[in-house]
């Protein structure tokens, strides 16, 4: 069972989402906002941030509860900047769900070098950066919850995800050991593990040469609506849940599997490889 002083409570809480522009990241805002959290929204589209900052409204958050503020976690030099006027605005950060990223649909022997950077700089570094840059101020507060969202993927090695699966395995690992160093001070650590979520993620993720497939991807469409998505993590971090696994297709049932049956597991996901390289669409994660 969780221990009960890792419980969080959204209520006046001052919660930032990174990736706020869509998908579950914007999802998990207005969850927030409808349990009473004041929200900071942050993506490098400040239109689609103007929009979910109405839907946060329109949710029950005041105008002024709502800070749209646009960032790029590839910028890692406006990243203080960020974080000292989120603290100038709100006076504290009580949670930050690092939840920007992107995702790869190519083979490692077709992908160029410059795919790979590219992913690894977004979905992993980016996250360790701001992640950096708000930890002193948790610190200082003696209180707070540092989370990011991995994938299944970041459990298990997902074909033509090689990058993806690299980035999502690392911030797990990232986390797990950032979990360890802070508890002493205070602060909890969550680490969110999506299957196959109905978000933008397939149709934007990374081909061989770094183009957008620009199509929608079968299997995530098939998969969990993410208003459900962001109820079942919100739900996790009020519960003190540390590591928050969400999602309802066969790609959840890895998780145990890996763990109980290694070998078992590679076979499996050899043989959904197979179907995918002969053109069918086995259900995978994100």
């Amino acid at each position: 069972m969780p221990d009960n002083n890792k419980s969080f409570q959204f209520d006046n809480a001052v919660v930032w989402v990174t990736g706020a522009s869509s998908g579950i990241g914007a999802a998990f805002a207005v969850e927030a906002a409808r349990r009473g959290a004041r929200l900071v929204l942050s993506a490098r589209r400040p239109e689609q941030l103007a929009a979910v900052q109405q839907q946060c409204i329109d949710a029950g958050a005041g105008m002024e509860e709502v800070l749209v503020l646009p960032l790029d976690v590839e910028d890692e030099a406006a990243m203080p900047g960020a974080v000292g006027r989120v603290v100038d605005y709100f006076g504290r950060i009580d949670l930050l769900l690092n939840n920007a990223g992107m995702s790869q649909r190519s083979l490692c022997v077709d992908t160029d070098m410059a795919v790979y950077r590219k992913i690894i700089a977004v979905d992993l570094l980016g996250q360790i950066a701001l992640t950096k840059q708000v930890l002193p101020v948790m610190v200082q507060q003696g209180s707070g919850t540092l989370a990011v969202t991995s994938s299944v993927a970041g459990k298990v090695g997902s074909p033509m995800r090689t990058g993806y699966s690299a980035a999502k395995h690392g911030v797990m690992g990232f986390f797990d050991a950032l979990r360890v160093e802070v508890a002493h001070l205070g602060l909890n650590v969550t680490t969110i593990v999506p299957g196959s979520i109905r978000t933008a993620v397939g149709h934007n993720a990374l081909t061989a040469t770094g183009e957008p497939v620009g199509k929608e991807d079968p299997a995530i469409e098939a998969g969990m609506d993410a208003a459900t998505c962001a109820r079942v993590i919100a739900d996790g971090f009020a519960n003190g849940v540390e590591e928050i696994d969400v999602g309802e297709g066969p790609e959840m049932q890895l998780l145990d599997l890996k763990r109980t049956d290694p070998t078992g597991t590679f076979r499996l996901l050899e043989d959904w490889a197979a179907e995918l390289l002969k053109g069918n669409t086995p259900h995978l994660n994100q």
